[in-house]
């Protein structure tokens, strides 16, 4: 009969190998850290708040601005919405399948390069407070996605390293 403790256990290998524990732990929560404000931001762009809190945004960046005469406010919004929703469950399945992993890294790398360069274009810093680098409430809001924009590039990369590689096939 074997110990109830083996070296197998759940417990030893976290004991046994923390950095690695560490390191699928981290790599969840920065998953999760993705798909959570893709899918909940995602759902508000088909709301009515939404569709008005997107026009300075929008409209304030002159390489988004396009997105109105061609879809109006709120077929801009529900473009966006369906794109950070299907990147979300497209993020959710990476982790089991690489195409999926490179498709949702690709389209996030996409939003959150776009989101992170109209911090270019927007007036992002507390003026009251003195300016840079005291961000305002669009500055806090749209910091993120740089965050979001490096977790996106990991993903496609490593999604990338996971596919066979077209060598292997006869």
């Amino acid at each position: 009969m074997q110990p109830p403790f083996q070296s197998t256990s759940r417990f030893t290998q976290v004991a046994q190998n923390p950095a690695a524990t560490l390191t699928t732990a981290g790599r969840t929560i920065a998953l999760t850290g993705v798909v959570l404000p893709l899918f909940m931001i995602g759902i508000l762009k088909f709301t009515q708040i939404e569709v008005e809190a997107l026009k300075p945004l929008i409209s304030g960046t002159p390489w988004l601005a396009w997105l109105y005469p061609v879809f109006g406010e709120a077929g801009a919004s529900y473009l966006l919405g369906t794109v950070e929703i299907i990147t979300a469950l497209l993020f959710v399945a990476s982790p089991m399948s690489a195409r999926a992993g490179v498709v949702a890294g690709a389209i996030g790398t996409m939003t959150f390069a776009v989101t992170s360069s109209t911090m270019l274009a927007l007036p992002i810093w507390e003026e009251p407070s003195g300016g840079f680098p005291w961000l305002n409430a669009t500055g806090s809001f749209l910091i993120k996605d740089v965050a979001l924009l490096g977790i996106s590039l990991v993903v496609l990369g490593e999604s990338f390293g996971r596919l066979p590689s077209r060598h292997s096939r006869p």
